[in-house]
């Protein structure tokens, strides 16, 4: 890893004019030549990440990029963009070009390629019509390969006008200067080079590649495009403005004026417009956009909501306590942003290959040219071969094959909730075999509910519910508050208030309710300081209760001890699913915990793991990830804790669930925003395709150029078939890379496979979102 100075600052340019990916190699060379600067230029998102020291300004990395003849500029501040982007000039420029050439092109391929339509004199018509296409439509390459020939470089626009010019020229040769522009002159189209005659023009080939080229560079981008959408989707959930109460009135404000403190109003269909509190009003608030997860989440005064997230039904009024770009949707959105503008190891390949692949490829034109002509297969059949090789080879799949598809998967992960910090974590998932599972907050919920009430024989369950509920209820403590809020759950009611309440530490609570003398807490302090004689019965669900790692609180009032309540740590109804589809990927799932034992095989017997690690100090689960991988293991962590972050550093690939610290995000390769712990092997999933993907099309643009390249040199293909076979290299290329676009996680909430087709209808102000389930189910947000 390259040393940062403590000094130096970073920057993302825009960059315009790069055509391959040797363009972006260029550029990033001669960054990187700047003393103290290290840049990565991304060939797909068109954009530089440098990172540079204080001697250096942002002015001096747009000033070097365009003396290399290419365009930078700095990245427009949020508060400057407004409304959805316009399509590029770039897209309209490029499809009018494609358009004008295409209408004009078409009658020269035509009659070329039929005889029968050569009338008298047709070359000529050929000419006028193929003479804007050749000049005019082919320009953003000769003009781009004129500025690669003053800074002494070649790129594909080397390629493509050094053949179009090259048919271009001989076909002005040859109409002027042979027999090629007499009256009554024929000419039959051949896809082989040997048969190539010496009174030939190449007008089609002039005019069809340009088209072939310029429809294939249009597709390409228009691809580019949609392969970014996910990160630009992301960007635009968050609210534009927001009802701010300011002086006892509210007043809409844009959403760059609202600070830390400020109390505003979500009305129904809105979008949240910053992280905070929610201080009055209740609502089902959809979270999908950010967790992936399709059930909307039921939110209260003193629960938290996010940013960007949707308010489906109820009134809310919200604390800001993070705006702008401290909120969580601001994290996730940088967090994307540099895994798409970072390379993968695999990508470093491709540049290395595509910087001096061009001028290769110009020697190996002329090599086939001379060849030809030493083997006295005349100028002709010589100078289509030569042209077929200049056509066809071309480093543009190379250059796409990895950012394309790191660009698709990292973005389609951000709508799933699973944040991929940068490229290269995709090659970790391929060799892992052993997944740690921290159990508090991973694999259980990390909080205490009330497991189980058990009467005495005699006793109503729904009483001692009722009565042990509200003396809980004044008290702080994490088992009180899980037994007060399961008997309001369980009884769907309002609980008494309780009266003379009194807390003795570490052994439990009394308290007066409705003329009974209530007291919960331990066996033997009912038995010693009460005299309720406690059930043998009571006593043995207890006992096995705590043999399972669960804690048993005793309720009486009145001399008699009533029942046993149990709290516990609840394993997350999808765990046991999570780990089940971890194992068929070939994972050994470990549970690592600073539990005891006995509470740590009764969670791991409940979810299907075999090996335990328990009583492990927070500072030894760095130490047991290290002893795993001693022992041979290759070990991604999941955990969710400050005291996980270490551990989460120390293996090979760490993930973080996103409900968890700060510190274990951080620490973390992975991040996945919605808690359940299914999203892990939907993350590496994920990752493994990408990678796959990536790795395909890298196979397919190597392969491509090495079987194309000797094709053409040996004469058996015509410059129309390379050109067409060009373009279609690049757009397959990054239309398998879209394909990542459909990946779905296995299954939904309650465990029903789903196809989500999340999407925000904006409609007079009014937001609605639509999961779309497999049955038939259709449910609007606020419904």
């Amino acid at each position: 890893m390259t040393a940062i100075a403590a000094d130096s600052r970073s920057v993302e340019l825009a960059i315009s004019g790069m055509t391959c990916a040797s363009c972006a190699a260029r550029i990033e060379k001669k960054l990187n030549k700047l003393d103290g600067v290290t840049a990565t230029v991304n060939f797909a998102t068109e954009k530089a990440s440098v990172s540079f020291p204080a001697a250096v300004s942002p002015e001096d990395l747009i000033s070097v990029v365009e003396r290399t003849g290419y365009t930078a500029a700095l990245p427009v501040p949020p508060a400057q963009e407004a409304g959805p982007a316009p399509e590029p000039d770039e897209m309209a420029g490029l499809r009018q070009r494609l358009l004008v050439s295409l209408v004009l092109a078409l009658p020269v391929v035509v009659l070329a390629m039929a005889p029968a339509l050569q009338f008298r004199n047709w070359q000529w018509l050929s000419l006028a019509l193929a003479a804007p296409v050749a000049v005019w439509g082919a320009w953003p390459f000769h003009r781009a390969a004129l500025v690669n020939a003053r800074h002494r470089a070649a790129t594909m626009d080397t390629l493509v006008s050094v053949g179009v010019t090259a048919a271009f020229a001989w076909s002005l040769y040859a109409l002027f200067f042979t027999a090629a522009g007499m009256p009554g002159m024929r000419m039959s189209f051949t896809l082989l080079a040997e048969h190539a005659g010496t009174a030939g023009i190449y007008l089609d080939a002039a005019a069809g590649v340009t088209v072939l080229i310029l429809l294939g560079r249009y597709f390409e981008v228009r691809a580019k495009r949609r392969s970014g959408a996910a990160l630009r989707a992301l960007a635009a959930l968050g609210a534009k403005d927001a009802a701010v109460f300011r002086d006892g009135r509210e007043t809409r404000v844009p959403v760059e004026q609202l600070a830390v403190g400020d109390l505003f109003v979500v009305r129904p269909g809105e979008s949240i417009a910053a992280d905070g509190v929610v201080e009055s009003g209740s609502s089902a608030v959809d979270t999908s956009m950010l967790t992936g997860e399709p059930v909307p989440a039921e939110v209260t005064a003193g629960d938290q909501v996010t940013g960007g997230c949707v308010n489906a039904s109820g009134r809310l009024v919200v604390r800001a306590t993070r705006v702008g770009a401290s909120t969580e949707l601001a994290r996730i959105t940088r967090l994307v942003e540099d895994a798409q503008n970072g390379k993968a190891p695999v990508q470093r390949l491709a540049d290395r290959v595509s910087a001096v692949f061009v001028p290769v490829v110009i020697v190996i034109a002329l090599a086939t040219l001379a060849a030809w002509l030493a083997a006295g297969q005349g100028p002709g059949a010589a100078f289509t071969a030569a042209v077929a090789v200049l056509i066809i080879a071309c480093p543009c799949a190379m250059g796409l094959a990895t950012p394309t598809a790191i660009l698709v998967g990292t973005g389609r992960g951000a709508q799933l909730g699973i944040l991929i910090k940068g490229p290269q974590v995709l090659e970790s998932t391929r060799t892992i075999d052993t997944i740690v599972l921290d159990k508090t907050g991973t694999v259980t919920s990390g909080q205490m509910a009330l497991a189980e009430v058990v009467p005495a024989p005699g006793e109503d369950s729904d009483e001692i519910l009722r009565l042990a509920g509200a003396a809980e209820d004044p008290s702080g403590h994490p088992i009180a508050a899980a037994i007060a809020v399961g008997a309001r759950r369980r009884l769907g009611a309002e609980l008494p208030d309780a009266e003379e309440f009194s807390s003795y530490h570490g052994l439990g609570i009394t308290a007066a309710i409705g003329g009974h003398a209530v007291a919960v807490g331990r066996a033997a302090w009912l038995e010693t300081e009460w005299a309720q004689r406690v059930p043998a019965e009571l006593a043995a669900r207890a006992a096995q209760a705590e043999a399972a790692g669960q804690t048993a609180v005793f309720a009486g009032w009145d001399g008699r001890t009533r029942g046993v309540l149990v709290v516990a740590d609840t394993v997350k109804p999808t765990s046991a699913e999570a780990i089940t589809r971890l194992r068929g990927m070939g994972l050994r799932p470990v549970l690592l915990t600073g539990d005891n034992e006995r509470a740590a095989r009764a969670v791991a017997s409940t979810v299907g793991i075999d090996e335990v690690i328990a009583g492990v100090l927070p500072a030894g689960k760095a130490a047991a990830v290290k002893e795993l991988q001693a022992a041979g293991r290759v070990v991604v962590m999941a955990g969710d804790g400050v005291n996980d972050a270490a551990a989460l550093a120390q293996a090979d690939l760490g993930l973080a669930m996103g409900t968890g610290t700060d510190a274990a995000i951080e620490a973390a390769d992975l991040t996945l925003v919605r808690g359940d712990l299914r999203a892990v092997p939907d993350a590496i999933l994920l990752s493994r395709r990408t990678l796959a993907t990536i790795k395909g099309n890298l196979f397919w643009a190597f392969a491509y150029n090495a079987a194309a390249v000797p094709l053409a040199a040996l004469g058996f293909l015509s410059p129309l078939i390379a050109g067409a076979a060009m373009a279609f290299s690049s757009v397959f290329v990054v239309t398998n890379s879209l394909r990542l676009r459909r990946f779905q996680p296995a299954v939904a909430a309650g465990g029903r496979r789903y196809r989500r087709r999340d999407r925000l209808k904006r409609d007079g102000g009014d937001g609605r979102l639509e999961a779309i389930w497999h049955g038939g189910r259709t449910e609007p947000a606020g419904g």
